[in-house]
């Protein structure tokens, strides 16, 4: 029985393999939607992690992978980092723009981008919308309309969510058990949780998927 663990980090070395990198400017990039934190030396890679988690999620990626430049993403409004512009309104496209912006502001040169579950749905977006931002491309344990995690498709997803957050009060309700439950959740934003599971329920990216161009790689994992 292969690994998984071991079959994503090999799948990943792949992925990255033509990364370029070179060196970033002095200072802090000024988001008012992201932070990055940068790890190591070597090809560059931007690691954005899920719903309601945080760049923590990647520790023991960039542990068990050395010769990589990583640049953690951590988006406003999870993870303890304040919401920021990510407070109201949509959270997918102007996050994978954010992305875009940090990418040419620290001067990287078609840099990898891996996505885990919503990032990769914004790693996927950065695709489609700055195809000129990113070399090669990841995701892991995504699908292009997430509402199919539930049967449904995005009409009927985006009314579901909108009637969780109804019955939650207003706020993330009945997901926030869910994803505390797995491990996320802590030090989360309602706001920024509900405004996005809403957006994602909603979200369809499967017609505009022929447009991308980019190599992409795609984890996922199947019942045994």
């Amino acid at each position: 029985m292969i690994d998984r663990r071991y079959f994503i980090i090999g799948g990943m070395a792949t992925a990255m393999g033509s990364a370029a990198f070179g060196a970033p400017p002095a200072g802090g990039f000024a988001s008012r939607r992201i932070g990055v934190v940068v790890r190591g030396a070597g090809p560059d890679v931007i690691l954005v992690h899920g719903l309601d988690s945080s760049r923590a999620v990647w520790n023991g990626t960039v542990a068990a992978i050395s010769g990589y430049r990583w640049h953690l993403v951590q988006i406003g409004g999870f993870g303890g980092m304040a919401a920021g512009a990510n407070a109201s309104g949509p959270i997918v496209a102007p996050i994978a723009a954010e992305i875009a912006r940090y990418a040419q502001w620290a001067g990287l040169d078609r840099p990898a981008v891996i996505g885990h579950s919503m990032g990769g749905t914004i790693a996927l977006t950065q695709a489609i919308d700055q195809p000129q931002s990113l070399g090669r491309l990841m995701v892991v344990d995504m699908l292009p309309a997430p509402a199919a995690l539930l049967g449904l498709d995005s009409a009927t997803g985006g009314l579901f969510a909108s009637l969780a957050m109804s019955l939650g009060g207003g706020d993330a309700g009945m997901i926030r058990s869910l994803t505390r439950t797995l491990g996320g959740g802590e030090d989360s934003d309602d706001r920024v949780t509900a405004n996005a599971l809403r957006e994602l329920a909603g979200l369809d990216l499967g017609p505009r998927l022929p447009r991308i161009a980019t190599p992409l790689t795609v984890v996922y994992a199947e019942p045994p």
